[in-house]
């Protein structure tokens, strides 16, 4: 499976280290698009527990690899109607003909090796539910189960990686997951609010670190 959807958009860490300044109350990396902003406000570091939700991010943190997140989300609803919805119950029994299917699909990335990273994921994914694991909890145990409160000055300071990010990418990897690394799984902890790391001047920061959605 692809893991790592979204998640901070992984262009944020090369943004880190030419930070744009932030004159609207909100972190630099979301500009002006309104899909982007969207995004930021409504969604980017508020917390996600579901297990559904939590592997359609993954997957696509990982379908964003080399490209930009902007590109992943513009596309989200295309890769949610390939993907039935990211049910991986459904995405497991993928056969060749799927597989073809989704090479076609121009409303989608079109790598074979991230699509065949997919389709594996969701059978790891349910045979790790089939054993008892809740997946939710356990990529949560990453953190100690709550948010990290992060209060970052400016962007320059938001790391592209953590402890916590490569801790999780061993054990995903472990599992046999692939596209996991740990700038993609950090992307992912970050977009599902693993972690806050809005900067301290984001209008978002003050409500999240106080649980706040």
């Amino acid at each position: 499976m692809t893991l790592a959807s979204g998640g901070q958009p992984g262009d944020l860490a090369a943004m880190t280290d030419s930070p744009v300044p932030d004159t609207t109350g909100r972190c630099g990396w979301c500009g002006t698009d309104p899909l982007y902003v969207a995004y930021h406000d409504q969604e980017w570091g508020v917390p996600e527990r579901d297990p559904r939700a939590l592997w359609e991010k993954l997957v696509l943190d990982g379908f964003q690899a080399g490209l930009s997140w902007i590109t992943i989300l513009k596309k989200r609803e295309a890769f949610r109607a390939a993907f039935d919805d990211f049910d991986p119950e459904k995405v497991a029994r993928y056969g060749e003909a799927d597989r073809q299917r989704l090479l076609n699909d121009a409303g989608i990335v079109r790598s074979a090796a991230k699509i065949d990273a997919t389709i594996s994921g969701a059978r790891i994914w349910l045979d790790l539910q089939d054993q008892g694991r809740d997946m939710s909890d356990w990529l949560w145990s990453f953190v100690g189960g709550q948010p990290i409160q992060n209060d970052w000055p400016s962007m320059a300071q938001v790391p592209a990686q953590t402890p916590q990010s490569v801790a999780m990418t061993k054990a995903l990897k472990a599992e046999g997951f692939k596209f996991c690394g740990p700038v993609i799984v950090y992307a992912f902890m970050q977009a599902t609010g693993m972690v806050n790391d809005h900067v301290a001047t984001c209008h978002r920061h003050a409500p999240l670190s106080r649980g706040q959605d």
